[in-house]
């Protein structure tokens, strides 16, 4: 499966934002999907997944209640809302397809498909 995301930019603190992820290749509710982002300096770190079977959303605590994953099936695409933006959600998130065990979901291990970023600035 191929990933393209799009939708990041420039908000102020406080704001929203939604992310898009369109794959193409495959059907994306026969993986689970990911998000993730790294600011500079600091390693990738896992955001917000949703599994292939059931849909199970699983996030962050630091983005719980803020973010929400979600997927188009029609669409072939996976979304991530982004309310209430704060500066330290300054970051390049990136999508992600896999096919893990539960257990992984969490860990950038667990997928072997990634989109290429786009960038979110959140400024105070």
């Amino acid at each position: 499966v191929q990933l393209q995301a799009s939708g990041g930019g420039l908000v102020q603190a406080g704001g929203s934002l939604r992310l898009s992820c369109a794959a193409s290749g495959s059907d994306i509710s026969t993986y689970d999907l990911g998000w993730f982002r790294q600011a500079p300096g600091k390693e990738r770190e896992f955001v917000a997944a949703i599994r292939r079977s059931g849909g199970s959303t699983y996030y962050a605590p630091s983005v719980k209640g803020r973010f929400t994953i979600s997927r188009d099936r029609a669409k072939n695409t996976v979304y991530l809302q982004m309310d209430r933006l704060k500066p330290e959600d300054t970051a390049v998130y990136y999508c992600a397809a896999g096919r893990g065990i539960l257990s992984t979901t969490r860990s950038p291990d667990a997928y072997y498909s990634w989109g290429q970023g786009t960038l979110v600035t959140v400024s105070s």
